[in-house]
């Protein structure tokens, strides 16, 4: 456990530089709308969604119903669907850590799960382990972030204007480091053309659900081909 943990921390080391200040970014919000370091830790610690956090700073404080309420959930974390057909069969395999992996699978925890290679020297129960342990520091770095963000706010009275860029920035970064780390950028190529064009038919923001189904769709009838891609030494099925 010790070893998978250690691996673990080194790995997330990234996640937490950006989910401490993003986590600071939501507790000021949050505190600048008239709630508190308490609440703060409660709904990140149970619902724990990212952009869908700083999106329930203006649903808490507007007053909305619970079914607009459901609805917008629906759309901002919809991609989170398409994320985990990728890690089902993995995440059923650690069993009662099941139900914990698939809330906790954040944009950020995807793309650091999807980039971590397993050890030569891990046993099958600490790579396991090691998964569920990037999952837990993540959270714990964004519930950590998210209180001193509230706690800051209560003793520093400050403009907040803007600081909510910070979602969007950590994005950016991730993008591209997932695109110079990728053997091939057909996947993403695809997503970019794809949220393009329904950016283009739809013209809001319900533009993203629409986008991801049709890209899933285009990577499936690629799939053997961007196979081959990422693995030249692939034999071709059609050969």
């Amino acid at each position: 456990m010790k070893k998978a943990a250690s691996f673990a921390l080194v790995k997330s080391i990234p996640i937490f530089l950006g989910y401490i200040f993003l986590g600071i970014a939501f507790g000021l919000l949050l505190q600048k709308s008239g709630l508190g370091v308490f609440w703060a830790f409660l709904i990140s610690l149970l619902v724990y969604a990212g952009s869908m956090q700083f999106a329930l700073v203006g649903i808490l404080t507007g007053g909305l119903n619970a079914v607009t309420t459901a609805v917008m959930t629906l759309f901002i974390n919809s991609r989170h669907a398409f994320y985990g057909l990728t890690f089902i069969e993995r995440f059923k395999e650690m069993k009662k850590a099941y139900p914990y992996m698939v809330f906790s699978l954040t944009d950020e925890t995807y793309s650091l799960l999807c980039s971590m290679e397993r050890p030569k020297d891990f046993s099958d129960r600490e790579w396991r382990l090691a998964t569920l342990f990037v999952s837990l520091f993540d959270q714990f770095y964004w519930v950590a972030g998210s209180v001193i963000g509230a706690l800051i706010g209560e003793m520093i009275t400050f403009n907040t204007t803007g600081i909510d860029f910070a979602m969007t920035a950590l994005f950016v970064v991730i993008c591209v480091d997932q695109w110079r780390a990728a053997k091939t950028h057909i996947p993403a190529v695809t997503g970019f053309a794809c949220g393009l064009l329904f950016l283009a038919l739809i013209r809001s923001s319900n533009f993203i659900l629409p986008a991801l189904a049709a890209t899933v769709a285009v990577l499936l009838f690629q799939r053997k081909y961007i196979e081959r891609k990422m693995d030249p030494a692939k034999p071709d099925p059609r050969a």
